[in-house]
Order: structure tokens, then C-alpha cells, then sequence
């Protein structure tokens, strides 16, 4: 940060009066935007004739980049879409995301799917976005072209998705999972796993659904930890053959936690995320609420959770992702746990979820938070040539937080598709003010959802976490 005034500038915007999360620290500046990216920061910058948003008593954070999030164009659309998706995206302090292959159908699983959703998502995304491609049985020669295309990336499932029509994704058996990451290794790529072991959730699952069981309890007990674990160790062995970059999506256990962070220091090219569900909630929430907190692998019990906060606060866990994915109302009312839909809404609540748990109630720095939120998934997935802090040159994506607004969450304040969430009625104790993309705001508390729809397509320029 300069330490005199950025004298002789002219500005657009200035972000004015915050406390501002920088990489290393949180200090008083105010933030000069020119052709929507960050031009200064200094202790006080020419105003000129810029537009002056006033910070005061606001905490000025890089916007969220979450890369974990289903928005379900092309096909089911009315699950989710690109348009109330990104509105909660954004309502919640995000700037950018990264969609996962399913559950649209067809899933991306070729580039014309990719095309398809590109289709959906340009004029209806509020803030910007890119994608992954997915590896599943049967498609193993899409994935140079996908890569050619612009995917970030690709995902797979150990385990079964859960949707049984034929034209949805599904498992990658053992050998299309090695082979795939052999070929993934060759392309540059990185991959994203799902890391459950489905011999063991689906003996367990069909003992259960024999002997009639449908609880909260008996669900999450038919994907036990060593479910998680067992596929991280196959999967771990794999990258150590092949090459290939890995990257574990909502790990629940620190056992698999510190797996991955062992195989790191060994010398595999690997990352992970948590979500803020984990964190969050328990099975003892699962249990009160029912199937809208379902999600795989299940919500753990508080000692589980709290050696996940304990990860994290060691910086064992590399970055934070929601693994958004909403689906119907009347796909969650089943008081039967398994024939539920399973998957957390989610988007709207990741960073005040964070920054309220993690700095207001147990201390974390902001800037390591921010580097959860926004300068790790940037770095891991290459978006840090544009995004993922406060940084000259950088997109002037900004969340702006009033740490000192509790509020309660209702469904009227959504802006997901599908008003249910397991936060409903939840108190809260920070709020966003207001989300800047490229230096225009796109959501404020007093005025709403912007009427623009400016998101555009990134696309990555390496996959590395630093």
C-alpha cells in the first residue's frame, strides 16, 4: 500500500473511509478504481471528480470466489439458473464463481454441453464466472476438447451422484478415474473430486433401506469418515502415478485433512476446500431439521466439527467453498433421509458464515479469511492475474461488511430460486453492505439486485496455490 497520497490521479470510484483486508493485514485506506480495476490504494487518494462510495465503519474484503457451485442451465433450470444463482452469489459478497458439470443436463461433459450452458449463462450471469468439465465413464476422449475450450478444469465422483437417469453424471469406476487422471496430467488440467468410497456407502446404504431405517442418524451413518478417507488414499495413490493435479471438494473429516496435508509435504500436487456447512452445522442439526440439511459426505458430529475449525485455524485446509446446490422445496420434504434430495442451499451466507464464526467468534485475522475466500480458490484455479485481493491492477471486486449488523435470516431475503436453506432463522452477527464486480456495485442492501447483468467468462492461466 502507498504510505502518501495518489496525487495527480483521476478515478472513476474511490472506496472511501473502510478498513480495508489487504493480503497481510487490515489498514485504513481508501481504493482508487479506474476501468474497473484497482488503481490505488493509499491512506487517501485524489477524489477529483470521482463517484465517492462511503465506507465508513465498513470492512472493505476481496469478493468471494467460490468454486464450488451448481447452477443447473441447460435442462433444469428451474432448479437453479444463472440469473437468481448469481443474484444470492452476489447478494452474499461474491464477485465470481466456478459452476460445476452437473446437474444441468446434459451435463459437461462434451463442448457442446459447454457451449450450451456458455449459452445460458452469457446476459444472465450478475457477476463473472467459469467452468468445469467433468470426467465420467464413456468420455474420456472429450477432455482434450473440453480443455481446448476453456474449461478450468474437471470433476469427478468416487461415489454415486445420486440421480439415476441415464442421461446424468455419474461415478468414475477405478480404471476411468486412473486413466482420466493420467490424460488430465498430460492436458495441464486439474481435477476436482467428490472423495467417497462407494463400496462402502453402498453396502451400508442397502443394509439400511433392508432393515427399513430412513433417520438423519441412520443416513449419516452410511457414510462413515473412513468412507472419506478410503477414497482420499486411492485417490492420493493415483496422483502420486499419474502427475495429475488434485484438488479434494467439501472434505467433512480432519483425518481426510490431514491425509491430504501429509501426501502435500510429500510431494503431491494437491489442495482442499471445506464448506461453510461443515463448520456450521452439525448432525445434530441434520437431526432437528431434516433433509434440507442433507448433503454428502453428511454433516459430521461437534467434535468432528470442532477439529475442522482447529484445520483451519492451522491453515491445513486451503480454501472455502459453498457447494451450492438447490434443488425443488418438495424435493426435500421427505421425512425418509435417503429418498431426499440431497445438496445444501447454500451461496448466499459462505462469507458472513465465515467472517462471523471465524473472526468475530473465535479470532481469525480477516486476511486469512479473505485468503479462504478469495486469494486461495484465485491462486489454485488461476484467476490471481485478475482476482482474489485488494491489489493494484487487479478487478476492483469488492464486498463491503458491516461487522457490527446482526440480523436474522429469512426466506424473503433470499435470492436463490427456492427459499430454503438450513440458516433460515439464523442469527447472523455481520452483513453485506454492498458487491462491487469490476468496480460497479451489482448488489446493495438499501437498493437490492443491480439491474445489469455484466458477468463475464474467465479463464484460467494456471492451477497453483502458492
Amino acid at each position: 500500500m502507498r504510505t502518501r497520497s495518489a496525487a495527480g490521479q483521476s478515478y472513476e470510484l474511490v472506496i472511501a473511509n473502510g478498513e480495508v483486508v489487504l493480503e497481510d493485514r487490515v489498514a485504513r485506506a481508501e481504493i482508487g478504481i479506474r476501468d474497473g480495476r484497482i488503481a490505488a490504494i493509499a491512506p487517501s487518494v485524489e477524489r477529483g471528480g470521482a463517484r465517492i462510495v462511503d465506507a465508513a465503519g465498513l470492512v472493505v474484503m476481496p469478493g468471494m470466489i467460490d468454486a464450488h457451485v451448481h447452477l443447473n442451465e441447460p435442462g433444469l433450470g428451474h432448479w437453479e439458473g444463472f440469473v437468481t444463482g448469481t443474484n444470492a452469489l452476489a447478494a452474499g459478497g461474491c464477485t465470481a464463481f466456478i459452476d460445476m458439470p452437473l446437474n444441468g443436463i446434459p451435463p459437461t461433459v462434451t463442448v457442446d454441453a459447454l457451449e450450451r450452458k456458455r449459452k445460458r449463462a452469457a446476459g444472465a450471469a450478475l457477476i463473472d464466472y467459469a467452468f468445469w468439465g467433468g470426467l465420467m465413464p464413456g468420455y474420456l476422449g472429450e477432455l482434450p476438447a473440453l480443455a481446448e475450450a476453456g474449461v478450468v478444469g474437471f470433476k469427478a465422483f468416487m461415489s454415486s451422484p445420486g440421480d439415476e437417469d441415464e442421461d446424468a453424471f455419474r461415478r468414475s469406476d477405478d480404471g476411468t478415474l486412473l486413466e482420466g487422471m493420467k490424460r488430465i496430467a498430460e492436458l495441464g488440467k486439474i481435477l476436482v473430486l467428490h472423495a467417497e468410497d462407494e463400496s462402502i456407502v453402498a453396502r451400508l446404504t442397502a443394509i439400511a433401506r433392508a432393515e427399513g431405517r430412513q433417520s438423519a442418524a441412520d443416513y449419516a451413518a452410511t457414510r462413515p469418515v473412513e468412507a472419506e478417507t478410503e477414497a482420499v488414499g486411492k485417490a492420493l495413490n493415483y496422483a502420486k502415478q499419474t502427475g495429475c493435479r488434485l484438488h479434494f471438494a467439501h472434505i467433512s473429516s480432519e483425518a481426510a485433512v490431514r491425509m491430504i496435508g501429509a501426501a502435500r509435504l510429500a510431494g503431491v500436487d494437491v489442495s482442499l476446500e471445506t464448506c461453510p456447512h461443515y463448520l456450521a452445522l452439525t448432525d445434530e442439526d441434520l437431526a432437528r431439521l431434516g433433509a434440507v440439511a442433507k448433503c454428502a459426505p453428511p454433516l459430521r458430529g461437534p467434535q468432528e466439527r470442532a477439529k475442522l475449525w482447529q484445520c483451519l485455524e492451522r491453515g491445513e485446509i486451503d480454501l472455502i467453498a459453498s457447494d451450492h446446490s438447490p434443488c425443488p422445496g418438495e424435493l426435500k420434504q421427505s421425512s425418509d433421509l435417503f429418498a431426499a434430495w440431497g445438496g445444501i442451499a447454500g451461496a448466499q451466507s459462505s462469507l458472513t458464515l465465515l467472517v462471523d464464526e471465524g473472526h468475530r467468534k473465535r479470532g481469525m485475522p480477516l486476511s486469512a479469511i479473505s485468503r479462504l475466500l478469495a486469494g486461495a480458490p484465485a491462486a489454485r484455479f488461476g484467476l490471481d492475474g485478475r482476482k482474489g485481493a485488494i491489489k493494484e491492477g487487479l478487478d476492483a471486486d469488492l464486498a463491503l461488511i458491516d461487522l457490527n449488523r446482526k440480523y436474522r435470516l429469512t426466506a424473503e431475503q433470499l435470492q436463490h430460486r427456492h427459499k430454503h436453506t438450513p440458516y433460515l432463522d439464523r442469527e447472523i452477527g455481520c452483513k453485506v453492505a454492498s458487491t462491487l464486480l469490476r468496480g460497479t456495485i451489482v448488489y446493495a442492501e438499501q437498493d437490492g439486485i443491480a439491474p445489469i447483468r455484466n458477468g463475464r467468462e474467465l479463464h484460467a492461466i494456471g492451477t497453483r496455490l502458492e
